[in-house]
């Protein structure tokens, strides 16, 4: 585990919890956010990922990911399950989960739960992603995020291929049909 830290102006300030091995921290704002393992907090009494806003005023987001090859998920539909809980989110929390062409680039698929986030004060949770992960794809980004402030902990966060029966949750960005075609919406 790497211990984190921020350096701000000249003074080091120390990260409460420790980056967990294979994950990384990043995001538009990602200084504004502590993140790590809290331990003892997990969903089944052990340890959890959290991300906590350490600025007020945060305006952004923090988010805690990793990459990983698609490997024996080329080709297939797969779900992204994790338990999320969180405390006075002002903004909104989730996990994400997105599948990327290399060379070129080109997102492939993406849902980061936006339309169905986690907001406020929340117990434990089971929340799910599933995508569809094309034969092109070089690339499956995922983790949790956390908007503006408060603090949100993921745990237990598993991954399994599931048949084409099962709906993806992301949303099309194009409408099936024209849309406001008179400005009043």
């Amino acid at each position: 585990m790497l211990k984190g830290g921020l350096l701000i102006g000249a003074v080091l300030t120390l990260s409460s919890y420790d980056v967990p091995t294979g994950w990384f921290i990043a995001g538009s704002q990602p200084k504004q956010y502590e993140m790590g393992v809290d331990k003892g907090a997990g969903q089944a009494g052990k340890n959890a990922a959290t991300i906590k806003s350490i600025d007020a005023g945060a305006d952004g987001f923090g988010t805690l990911m990793q990459n990983s090859a698609p490997g024996k998920y080329l080709g297939k539909r797969i779900r992204l399950t994790g338990y999320m809980k969180s405390k006075d989110v002002t903004g909104w929390a989730g996990l994400w989960l997105r599948v990327d062409q290399t060379s070129p680039y080109k997102l492939l698929a993406f849902d980061n739960m936006q339309s169905r986030a986690v907001k406020g004060t929340t117990d434990w949770k089971k929340y799910e992603i599933v995508l569809d992960v094309p034969a092109q794809a070089t690339n499956i980004a995922y983790g949790a995020l956390l908007d503006k402030t408060g603090q949100v902990w993921f745990d237990n966060l598993n991954f399994e291929i599931v048949d084409a029966s099962v709906p993806t949750t992301a949303k099309s960005k194009t409408p099936e049909a024209p849309v406001n075609l008179n400005f009043e919406e």
